[in-house]
């Protein structure tokens, strides 16, 4: 079986990339080669931009492929592009969309492959729905086959999970659990969220590979661990012996201060985060029955702190977060000093 990556060294499709050579597949990435050192040896490169169209068709000449996973289609132009590219190079096709992008404010907080994609707060999200419908309209029209893949928020041992962070990653908020400084938390961190461990969702996606069965079907990948974000963030302070000091703030009044300084919140939290969801994957596990929790969260923390602790270039410091941290929780403790 033969596959090509379109990305192959981000947090899910490292994680695909190195199972599938485990699994003997033959692997192929097209990327720009910005993170080769992470690439498993034995994965055949193609180094370029995949928006360079006519390099893609010289560089793709007489191959063909079992499977094509692409990890950087992000709208309507993107899944066009990749259709006149990849339509005549596979049997399957995989499009990594986003369950951010199901219904919010949502009716029932069970989500399934059947609740609506329709998330007025977020345009990532919005975009990515976009996307599968481009995809599935080729599918109905052509017979492009089209396989959709929902993520929520999967990890790895790279950067910790955290509810929001700055423009440079999560290494500030860590950074400040380190120090006894608060961090910011939306509402009152008692929503549940889904965590799923990069291994765990890597054994989900996988499963669905070659697959005609899955051709013109979406199917969402997550974890079945629910947590709070009281939970969460308590996890990594321990993990990197620090200190969960929250300071909790409206999502919607986060929405409003980030704007201020550049901050898409609103999107983050309206759109994603703050929402109580329970996702059920009946339909992934008919297909993929082992697909469960192998990882818990406690351990994914462990395993990533030991890693960030040790390694300085995951400790991105990010100066600019940190000061509207500061600005925040000082807004916040005067309003409880005055009520």
């Amino acid at each position: 079986m033969k596959a090509l990556f379109v990305g192959g060294s981000g947090t899910i499709s490292l994680s695909i990339v190195r199972r599938l050579m485990d699994l003997g597949w033959e692997v192929w990435t097209l990327n720009r080669g910005n993170r080769k050192d992470e690439v498993p040896e034995g994965v055949k490169e193609i180094f370029m931009d995949v928006n360079d169209e006519e390099g893609v068709r010289r560089a793709l000449d007489g191959l063909y492929f079992d499977t094509v996973a692409s990890f950087i289609v992000f709208d309507e132009r993107d899944a066009r592009r990749d259709i006149r590219l990849f339509g005549d190079k596979t049997d399957q096709y995989i499009f990594i969309s986003s369950a951010s992008a199901y219904q919010k404010p949502l009716h029932s907080p069970f989500i399934t492959e059947e609740t609506p994609l329709e998330n007025p707060y977020w345009e990532y999200s919005r975009n990515k729905k976009a996307a599968e419908e481009v995809f599935f309209n080729e599918y109905r029209n052509t017979g492009f086959p089209i396989t959709v893949v929902r993520p929520s928020h999967t990890y790895d041992d790279r950067k910790f999970p955290v509810a929001i962070h700055g423009k440079k990653g999560s290494w500030q908020v860590v950074k400040r659990m380190l120090e006894g400084k608060k961090i910011l938390v939306p509402g009152d961190g008692l929503s549940f969220w889904t965590l799923t461990w990069c291994e765990d969702f890597a054994l989900g996606f996988t499963g669905l590979m070659g697959r005609k069965e899955t051709i013109g079907e979406a199917y969402q990948i997550t974890g079945n661990d629910r947590l709070t974000w009281n939970e969460i963030l308590s996890t990594i302070a321990e993990a990197v012996s620090g200190e969960y000091r929250p300071c909790f703030v409206p999502s919607s009044l986060l929405g409003k201060v980030g704007a201020k300084y550049g901050y898409d919140f609103t999107g983050e939290l309206l759109g994603d985060k703050a929402c109580n969801v329970i996702f059920v994957n009946t339909k992934l596990r008919a297909l993929v029955p082992e697909m469960v929790t192998k990882t818990s969260f406690k351990e994914g923390a462990k395993r990533a702190a030991e890693r960030i602790l040790s390694d300085k270039s995951l400790q991105v410091e990010d100066p600019e977060f940190d000061e509207f941290s500061d600005r925040v929780v000082k807004a916040m403790e005067r309003v409880e000093d005055e009520i």
